[in-house]
């Protein structure tokens, strides 16, 4: 070897030695992992295969809580049903800060009612509850309107005449009008140009951040945010959306009825106004037009999602379909659509439902936390504001509570007599204060437009259900299902 390249491999070793020995300490005394590189944290250590299945590898070694360095910064992770539970229910104000994965911080930051934390979390957490309540959350009013919304999909389906089709544009719809009718006071048609530039906007966004990129700009993103890459789409995407909701919240501003709010935005602007004077009121405007991003990018997102993997399986599993298709027969019939009334008297209907959402396992990693304050867990120090991520995956998929964790049964939601039964480990909507703002909505959802759709059609594919593919798309922040073509077939 000569003596140059001698010297410069010297000076090499000498150098990353100077590194991991100069490797900030973390204050605190945070769960065990994997030793971590400098700048690099245990990027070489996690599987070709994501993090879900890194995950799993990093318990069985260090237990169910345990510490991975994504990039420089330490993670704590909690796996498994009893950790999650203990954190976010049992120590439920103490693990109740967020963080916001960082390819959405630019345009969240800490505003908006899903990033923000502390007082500014609770007063608009209160009021988008109660509002979202009074605009149909909970009452009839909403269930009125998933209703409607069916049926205006049931004659879009008919159209086809059972042609194949891809599902994907129609659950959009019909989730992000119901969420549209409540936050901005209208629902769009179908063929609405605008609305689908945004339904557009919305697929691809959550399809890019629950890519591999992402995962990688997680960890690396005072870097990467210097260099080209999906990020900046994403950032574009945002921006059109909130350009899109300022101009509807100047639109409501001119032609408000104070005495008569129509919906979420009318009702904000008003408290806005009796809240001019107060400096430090909470209800401005960057904290508006952010929470409506939130809860339309939330609201049409998931449940359209979840539908999709719904009628994917239901393609995969005929026989499922069919014995779901019977209760509705026996309990709904075909001359009346199906109501939330219905619901109680529907377990298996109901277990096949919360079976898809525990298969599909929509948000695997959940969405990141954060301690608000030095926290001792299970005998470990947390720092102040230390980022925890509760593996929700790890609960749906919890040998401990599910029989048979990696295949589709809904008898894992049903008793010896056929009763809906609870588990304790079902927690797709996550658990806590931070528990998903519109799980009520979204369970209504999912039961009415599930039932009115199989009340009506039979579903079938242009493949053999043995040849269907259940495998994700997508599997990072977002779990999204392959694409797939579909018959309606009118019953």
């Amino acid at each position: 070897m000569e003596p140059s390249t001698l010297l410069l491999l010297t000076l090499l070793l000498s150098f990353l030695v100077l590194l991991v020995r100069g490797y900030p300490k973390t204050r605190g005394h945070l769960p065990p992992g994997p030793r971590p590189l400098p700048f690099l944290g245990n990027l070489l250590q996690i599987d070709r295969g994501g993090l879900l299945n890194s995950f799993r590898r990093f318990q069985e070694k260090y237990g169910d809580v345990f510490t991975l360095h994504l990039g420089s910064k330490p993670v704590v992770m909690l796996y498994g049903t009893e950790a999650i539970r203990e954190a976010l229910v049992d120590q439920a104000e103490a693990f109740s800060g967020r963080t916001t994965i960082a390819v959405l911080k630019p345009t969240f930051m800490d505003y908006g009612v899903i990033a923000a934390n502390g007082e500014r979390w609770k007063t608009l957490r209160r009021f988008s509850l109660v509002t979202m309540r009074d605009f149909g959350m909970g009452k009839r009013s909403v269930e009125e309107r998933i209703q409607e919304e069916a049926q205006c999909l049931v004659e879009e389906l008919r159209k086809s005449q059972g042609a194949p089709l891809d599902p994907t544009f129609l659950f959009q719809c019909i989730t992000a009008n119901i969420i549209c009718s409540i936050v901005f006071g209208q629902r769009f048609d179908y063929k609405d140009g605008q609305f689908l530039r945004l339904l557009g906007l919305f697929y691809q966004t959550f399809s890019i951040i629950s890519s591999l990129y992402t995962q990688m700009f997680e960890c690396f993103p005072g870097f990467l945010k210097y260099f080209p890459g999906t990020h900046v789409q994403v950032s574009k995407n945002l921006q059109e959306l909130l350009d899109y909701i300022e101009h509807s919240v100047e639109k409501h501003r001119v032609n408000m009825d104070a005495s008569n709010p129509r919906d979420f935005i009318d009702t904000y602007l008003l408290r806005m106004e009796k809240e001019k004077s107060n400096p430090h009121t909470e209800f401005h405007h960057r904290n508006l037009v952010t929470t409506v991003l939130s809860l339309f990018f939330a609201g049409t997102e998931t449940s359209s999602t979840t539908l999709r993997y719904g009628f994917l399986l239901m393609l995969k599993y005929p026989h499922v379909a069919e014995k779901v298709q019977r209760e509705i027969d026996h309990v709904i019939g075909s001359d009346r659509p199906p109501s939330l009334d219905d619901r109680p008297k529907m377990p298996y209907t109901e277990a096949v439902i919360y079976e898809i959402q525990r298969f599909s396992d929509l948000v695997p990693t959940g969405v990141p936390h954060k301690v608000n304050k030095d926290t001792y867990f299970r005998g470990y120090l947390l720092p102040k504001d230390t980022e925890v991520y509760p593996i929700l995956s790890s609960a749906l998929h919890d040998p401990k509570y599910f029989e048979q964790p990696y295949t589709f049964n809904p008898d894992h939601f049903l008793d010896a007599s056929g009763a809906l039964k609870k588990n304790e480990a079902f927690m797709p909507f996550s658990i806590g204060k931070r528990i998903c703002l519109g799980e009520g909505i979204a369970r209504n959802e999912l039961f009415l437009f599930f039932t009115t759709i199989l009340q009506n059609f039979s579903v079938s594919s242009p493949m053999a259900p043995k040849d269907i593919d259940l495998n994700p798309k997508e599997n990072g922040f977002g779990r999204l299902p392959p694409e797939y073509q579909i018959c309606f077939l009118a019953r």
